[in-house]
């Protein structure tokens, strides 16, 4: 296994562009955000591939460029919320750096969630109470994958030094 990468996971608003771009500072690695890569290669927003083209298509894109991701060496990669639960993308992660998964309780998502500029395609439109209840579902479907990662951390209020320490110990 290769641990010159970094593959941080989690649900969409869990903090992954943040923290990422924040460990790879300290580490001196660079950051590849996997959304803005699919929105460079397609020259489509992530929003617009969902409404023209389908969460299919994307989901195919995503997993196509998460592969290419093997090429980097010290790299921090933020990858998109469902990234890890699709097409045995997880094990793919495991298998070629070091995993990352950034957790927080569906309260704490829908809070960031709710305050979010992003355009999100998954909960445009939502109520509060519609959000948690999407929030509560699609969680329980993927903190099975989530789970799996090599580090868990408490993603409200992060350590980035903790994690760092984390990360050192084991590259």
């Amino acid at each position: 296994m290769s641990r010159d990468r970094i593959y941080i996971v989690g649900f969409m608003g869990s903090g992954k562009t943040t923290a990422g771009k924040k460990l790879s500072a300290i580490l001196g690695w660079q950051f590849i955000d996997l959304d803005n890569i699919i929105e460079n290669k397609t020259g489509m927003t992530i929003p617009r591939i969902f409404s023209d083209l389908g969460e299919e298509h994307f989901r195919k894109s995503e997993t196509e460029i998460l592969r290419e991701t093997i090429q980097y060496k010290g790299a921090v990669i933020s990858t998109g919320g469902g990234a890890p639960c699709h097409d045995d993308n997880m094990d793919f992660m495991l298998a070629s750096g070091i995993t990352v998964y950034l957790k927080l309780t569906p309260e704490q998502l829908r809070t960031r969630l709710s305050g979010s500029k992003t355009e999100r395609p998954l909960i445009k439109g939502l109520e509060q109470e519609d959000l948690l209840h999407f929030i509560k579902e699609r969680l329980a479907l993927r903190e099975k994958c989530y789970s799996r990662a090599e580090i868990i951390m408490e993603g409200c209020d992060l350590d980035i030094e903790r994690l760092e320490e984390l990360i050192s110990e084991r590259i």
